[in-house]
């Protein structure tokens, strides 16, 4: 892994990354990480590594599918599909959302990362109810 390019490197650790190896975060992200999915916004690795702990700890699994990656200059586009179950959403049945990250790269470090995804799909449509309403709401815009 020390001769892989940061794109490369991020990807590689993405895919197996879990509650028993959040110490690879410091192989790709800088100090100064700053982090923003749709529903957090984090400053520096320390509160990164904390916000994933928190995710690993509360998940059955979560696994990355990287479909398409894009790279020019510092930056880095990625295309991918998180795969993970909960156990209390979806009846603890894995859940699949479609997204996309941003990476911006400094001295071969990640020094700011972007993820875009809908939060419907990743989380509110599976809680007992709101999904219901949620789900309801789609197919009378639609």
């Amino acid at each position: 892994m020390e001769t892989a390019l940061p794109l490369e490197k991020f990807v590689e650790i993405y895919q197996q990354l879990d509650k028993s190896n959040l110490h690879l975060l410091h192989d790709i992200y800088s100090e100064q990480i700053k982090f923003k999915d749709p529903m957090h916004e984090i400053n520096g690795l320390t509160e990164l590594t904390r916000y994933f702990s928190n995710l690993y700890s509360n998940v059955k699994h979560c696994q990355f599918d990287i479909s398409d990656t894009y790279e020019r200059d510092d930056k880095a586009f990625l295309y991918w599909t998180m795969h993970y179950a909960h156990p209390k959403l979806a009846s603890g049945k894995t859940i699949s959302v479609e997204g996309h990250s941003k990476l911006v790269f400094k001295e071969g470090k990640i020094i700011n990362h972007r993820d875009y995804f809908n939060v419907g799909e990743m989380l509110y449509k599976h809680i007992p109810i709101l999904g219901g309403v949620i789900n309801y709401i789609d197919k009378r815009a639609g």
